[in-house]
């Protein structure tokens, strides 16, 4: 008894969508800018995780411990390659972003006196750096997809 056998599972039009995706994410963070904007992102998430101490501004525990974490949720989420599929890319890297926009705002949410000069010109310099930087991680991203698409590949989000 012999039975007809569909596409195999390399040619399975949802195995070459993955791989086409995670090829274009690869190639986003494979360029020498990709490879700096991760670089980069990633000291200024430590940067950010540090500031208080390295400011002076430590003793001021509420502002001291959101830069600690939002610095370090920032380093470990634009440090892991932007991703590995177009859509965690775009996600993370937006998420990024409004982790910058968070810490340019928190010395003015954040409970308690904490809007000094010195943390207001660290807060606003340290997240417009890190926001400028999930920024170039979009625009990576968004180039690698026109450069897919301009090959005859389907760009992700696009009806065939």
């Amino acid at each position: 008894m012999t039975t007809s056998h569909g596409p195999s599972m390399e040619t399975h039009p949802d195995i070459v969508d993955m791989r086409m995706r995670h090829e274009m994410a690869e190639r986003a963070t494979s360029t020498p800018q990709g490879q700096a904007v991760g670089t980069l992102a990633f000291l200024t998430g430590i940067y950010m995780a540090a500031s208080p101490w390295i400011t002076g501004f430590n003793a001021l525990s509420t502002l001291a411990v959101t830069n600690l974490v939002v610095g370090i949720a920032y380093a470990l989420l634009m440090s892991g390659g932007f991703g590995r599929a177009y859509e965690r890319t775009h996600s993370m890297a937006w998420g990024a972003c409004i982790m910058g926009i968070w810490t340019i705002i928190a010395p003015w949410v954040v409970a308690g006196s904490v809007s000094t000069t010195k943390t207001i010109v660290n807060n606003v310099v340290a997240g417009a750096i890190a926001t400028l930087l999930a920024l170039a991680a979009i625009a990576a991203t968004h180039k690698a997809a026109a450069g897919q698409a301009g090959r005859g590949m389907t760009a992700p989000y696009t009806r065939r």
